[in-house]
């Protein structure tokens, strides 16, 4: 046996590891998402703050939209394509940035204040969780970008690259379960 086949053996092993270790952590990070979405039905019962629904709807899209990039990203250093990779893990990186904006910069200066009871709770709890999650993701976008910059990954060995879109999906799909528990269920209690 060649030290290369060896060598890309050792690689696929140790990626195989890997992919069930990220599987377990997500499955912990479940558990905290998920307290936090029990949280806002116990709490807020059939009911929702007034939030900003054209902002809710912008930034849920440019979230969405950003996984399909990371999704080109991943597709495309699985071909051996660096230029693609790096091009969409940018764009990936700028909508996260925009989305993290909208929460941080914008829904956060709505109506609903910290101090606002439950509904002051369960928004920050989640929305900040969530942005925590999203700053984090794009952290990790930059570094596999520099990496990617420097040639560090090939159409057979990309594991931060898959690393960095399973953990960027997962952040995703954790929006598409809160989006419609933050601004759509229940209705807004008036006076």
């Amino acid at each position: 046996m060649s030290t290369i086949t060896g060598t890309l053996e050792a690689y696929q092993k140790q990626w195989r590891i890997n992919r069930l270790g990220l599987w377990l952590f997500f499955i912990s990070e479940t558990f905290l998402f998920g307290g936090l979405f029990v949280a806002r039905l116990y709490l807020w019962g059939d009911t929702r703050p007034p939030l900003d629904q054209k902002l809710g709807i912008t930034i849920t899209l440019i979230l969405l939209i950003s996984s399909y990039f990371m999704y080109r990203a991943d597709t495309a250093i699985a071909y051996g394509d660096q230029k693609g990779l790096m091009n969409n893990l940018l764009v990936t990186f700028v909508l996260g940035l925009i989305f993290l904006i909208g929460v941080v910069g914008f829904e956060w200066r709505g109506e609903v204040r910290p101090s606002d009871g439950a509904f002051g709770a369960v928004l920050y709890g989640m929305t900040g969780m969530h942005a925590f999650h999203v700053f984090t993701g794009l952290i990790f976008i930059a570094i596999v970008w520099l990496n990617a910059r420097k040639g560090l990954y090939t159409k057979e060995r990309h594991w931060g690259v898959e690393a960095c879109a399973i953990y960027w999906h997962f952040v995703d799909m954790v929006w598409a379960f809160y989006y419609p528990a933050l601004y759509l269920l229940g209705t807004v209690p008036h006076g």
